[in-house]
């Protein structure tokens, strides 16, 4: 017997290629769809787009002994420079708990560890138990790594993100902020039916750095301590002859 066609999804981005020069102010690219489904099944989109992976450091201001000072800093590792969930409807009516944090779809469910702070420990009788020194505090810490993120327009959830402008054909739009990171970036796209996902579909998308902007940029990467020693060259250079035109005048 014939298997019935399964539902399926495409789409595609208006650009794959974002281009970083010294007056770059963000970008604005479409994300246009189609589901093809025979059935006319209920549907719904939701579309992740993560960036390169960036560490993030912060710190805590503490109160001691009548003064304000930093804590101890806390490096999280393994989440993205760059965030966005967009949805048709809210994720939490599109699909439960376990299947949102196995995606790591939306805020509340995206990855973000400290392994620099982290040990293995056996506990209740559980071996290779990771622990991290945050303790209960953990959840404070990643909130504020979300809400420093989203400040920065870096990191988003759009419940109303994906919209059907026809009945199978959607579109989402993704807004790179001035400060996006540079490197490969990857969209996902995920068609739910009945709460789980039947059809994906990954777009990759590009954002380098193009001119005099890129030739610094590689030899800042290729070639770290030579860059240090130019630029301190450079500023101490021109420190020297600000001093010398002060000094004559």
């Amino acid at each position: 017997m014939d298997q019935p066609p399964q539902p399926a999804v495409s789409a595609a981005l208006t650009t794959t290629e974002v281009q970083v020069t010294s007056g770059f102010q963000g970008a604005r690219i479409v994300l246009y769809g189609a589901i093809f489904d025979p059935d006319h099944r209920p549907s719904d989109v939701v579309v992740l787009v993560r960036g390169p992976e960036q560490p993030i450091r912060i710190a805590r201001k503490v109160h001691i002994g009548g003064l304000w000072i930093n804590s101890r800093p806390v490096v999280f590792r393994g989440a993205p420079g760059f965030y966005k969930a967009a949805s048709n409807r809210p994720l939490d009516q599109i699909a439960g708990f376990s299947v949102l944090r196995r995606l790591g779809a939306g805020l509340d469910h995206l990855a973000i560890n400290a392994p620099a702070e982290q040990r293995v420990e056996t506990r209740y009788g559980v071996k290779d138990m990771v622990v991290n020194r945050l303790g209960a505090d953990y959840l404070d810490w990643r909130q504020a790594v979300v809400r420093l993120k989203a400040g920065m327009g870096l990191y988003d959830e759009d419940d109303h993100g994906v919209v059907f402008v026809d009945n199978n054909l959607f579109k989402a739009e993704i807004n790179l902020p001035t400060d996006a990171p540079i490197g490969r970036y990857q969209a996902q796209i995920l068609l739910f039916q009945n709460g789980r996902p039947v059809s994906e579909r990954i777009r990759d998308l590009s954002v380098k750095k193009v001119g005099l902007e890129r030739t610094l940029y590689l030899f800042a990467h290729l070639h770290p301590w030579t860059y240090g020693l130019v630029s301190v060259s450079i500023a101490l250079a021109a420190g020297w002859a600000a001093s010398a035109a002060f000094r004559r005048s």
